[in-house]
């Protein structure tokens, strides 16, 4: 077995966690620098105690006094510009780990395949912005300066151990069950806190859902039916949450008490030394100062730990997320516009491993050029077929070729401006009718813009507009018809003048004299391009000039269209000998 390099691996695990760190290095010495004469000048106000009450009190030093009030007055302006400086640095941090880690998964989300990203429901993909600001939290927050200031208690302590020896066993001792506390509230809080998460997400998701779908939801009167699984889901995220505070708050009160309980043993012990005459009453406040101050630390730990938890689950799935494969992002050559032929060469897709096939063992040429149909039952794989032509799915086995090319060495922006493709829900973004059409192309014209929208029909129904093309059309083009939509995603997928044009029941939204019309402009469209339309459009279809039938992921029939409509028409009803027709 060959031997594994895990150092290695996990260097490479968190890479896009060092890139962002390795950019705020110069910021991280600072803050390292800062935080140490914070923690030095902290043991200030422990001497200055320990002056006033051995030196000031018991010989009168008021010229004493007087010095020792103005050392701190500078020590104490020093502290303020030392913790402002630090806390300007750890908000540098902050922005520089929203800014880069944001951007990285951002741009890794896009870049994932299609069956990547359905693979997941919508709210998981927004959670892990969340983790993103956890991230963010913790390495620039309480839990940062919490972490760069618990080492400095073995400062504090070595000093206790200067100054009062006798009381310096006592906290020698509870640092190590501040500890052991910390790590049994992290211990419990990783499990309680996953819980929480889980529970809160499968809710998210389904409230997503709602929202998706609220048009469907007002128009059935949903609100009875969901709410029980809308309480259930509810329900389990507070009963979550609610373990999970118990547990950190049990943590939380037990770290309390031991910090009394500290308090109450060193001043206890110092009592007993002071009658012994082995140490000073200003010792023993000194030791006091200096105790709570090695112990707070160690407290706040217990308290944090639910950070750092949420922390570490969050930095494994980003981890999970950018170790996922992408698609190619560039290609070694630049070629010309293709002429838009098509291949599939045994092409079979299944959704997952080992179930149902979808399209099995297609092979076949297509253009160029020309009007092609795709028909078949509800299920067959036609919106299947669509996404392997356009490079959306790769096939598992086979090959799809465009111009005799392999189309998974193109990437995704080189494919997208040669292969449109226009899925059956057709998707707006809110913002204006130009943005939208222009989305892909924001270079485009006004003379390419008006010129798509010709194409696909729409531009008479925008110039009546008041504002035409600077209509904001609303969320998800929500102030538009389910027609306008369509003909405005059409319109997107003329814009660029590509070699192959993809429909997937473009007429579905259309009355039947927008449907000739369409079919009259694709008919046109065809003598440059390479147009493959899934429909069951009658106008559409004899405006094709082959048509596929497919059934289960299998050709059924293909051929010349005019063939293929006339062996697909019903047969007429034979009348029977003696009766009357």
């Amino acid at each position: 077995m060959p031997a594994t390099k895990p150092a290695v691996e996990d260097g490479s695990k968190h890479r896009w966690l060092w890139n962002s760190l390795r950019d705020a290095r110069g910021a991280l010495r600072d803050i390292l620098f800062v935080s140490f004469f914070v923690n030095l000048l902290a043991l200030a106000a422990p001497v200055f105690v320990l002056q006033v009450y051995d030196r000031v009190v018991f010989h009168a030093g008021l010229t004493t006094l007087q010095g020792l009030v103005l050392g701190m007055a500078v020590v104490m302006l020093f502290d303020y510009i030392l913790r402002q400086a630090r806390s300007r640095i750890f908000q540098a941090i902050a922005v520089n780990i929203d800014i880069s880690v944001g951007r990285a998964l951002f741009d890794k989300i896009l870049g994932l395949p299609l069956r990547a990203l359905e693979g997941r429901p919508g709210a998981y993909w927004q959670a892990l912005f969340r983790d993103v600001e956890v991230v963010r939290n913790a390495l620039a927050g309480p839990s940062a300066a919490l972490a760069i200031d618990v080492p400095f208690a073995v400062l504090f302590l070595i000093l206790i151990f200067i100054l009062a020896p006798p009381v310096a066993w006592v906290i020698a001792l509870f640092i190590p069950a501040f500890l052991l506390l910390a790590w049994r509230s992290g211990k419990v809080a990783r499990q309680t806190t996953k819980r929480e998460r889980d529970a809160s997400l499968s809710r998210d998701e389904l409230l997503n859902e709602l929202i998706t779908s609220r048009a469907t939801v007002k128009s059935l009167a949903l609100a009875d039916a969901m709410q029980p699984k809308w309480e259930t889901k509810h329900a389990a995220s507070i009963v979550h949450a609610k373990e999970r505070g118990k547990t950190t708050d049990g943590h939380q009160v037990l770290g309390h008490v031991m910090t009394l309980m500290t308090t109450v043993a060193i001043t206890a012990v110092g009592a007993l030394a002071i009658l012994d005459q082995k140490m000073t009453i200003g010792a023993l406040i000194a030791a006091n100062m200096l105790g709570g101050r090695a112990v707070a630390p160690l407290s706040q730990l217990v308290g944090q730990w639910r950070m750092l938890t949420q922390l570490r689950q969050a930095i494994a799935r980003l981890d999970g997320v950018f170790a996922l494969e992408g698609e190619r992002v560039e290609t070694a050559v630049a070629l010309k516009r293709p002429e838009g032929v098509l291949r599939l060469e045994e092409a079979r897709f299944a959704y997952d491993p080992g179930g149902p096939v979808v399209i099995d063992g297609l092979d076949g040429k297509i253009g160029p050029a020309g009007m092609h149909g795709v028909i078949g039952r509800n299920g067959c794989g036609k919106s299947t077929f669509l996404k392997l032509i356009a490079g959306l799915y790769a096939p598992q086995e086979g090959r799809v070729l465009l111009d005799g090319a392999d189309i998974l060495q193109f990437s995704r922006s080189e494919l997208s401006r040669w292969v449109a493709y226009l899925p059956q829900d057709c998707t707006l973004f809110g913002g204006t009718i130009r943005d939208n059409i222009c989305i892909a192309h924001p270079d485009a014209t006004d003379e390419a813009i008006v010129a798509a929208a010709e194409q696909a029909l729409v531009h008479e129904f925008i110039i009546d507009l008041p504002d035409g093309y600077a209509t904001d059309i609303g969320e998800a083009g929500a102030r538009l018809s389910g027609g306008q939509r369509q003909r405005l995603a059409l319109a997107r997928a003329f814009l660029g003048d590509p070699s192959v044009l993809l429909l997937d029941e473009p007429t579905s939204d259309l009355d039947n004299d927008a449907e000739r019309h369409l079919a009259g402009v694709l008919r046109e469209t065809s003598r440059e391009s390479t147009v493959v339309v899934a429909t069951h459009s009658p106008a559409l279809l004899n405006a094709c000039d082959t048509i596929l039938v497919l059934d289960g992921g299998r050709v059924a029939m293909a051929g010349p269209a005019r063939e293929v409509l006339q062996r697909l028409q019903p047969r007429p009803t034979e009348v029977r000998t003696g009766q009357r027709a």
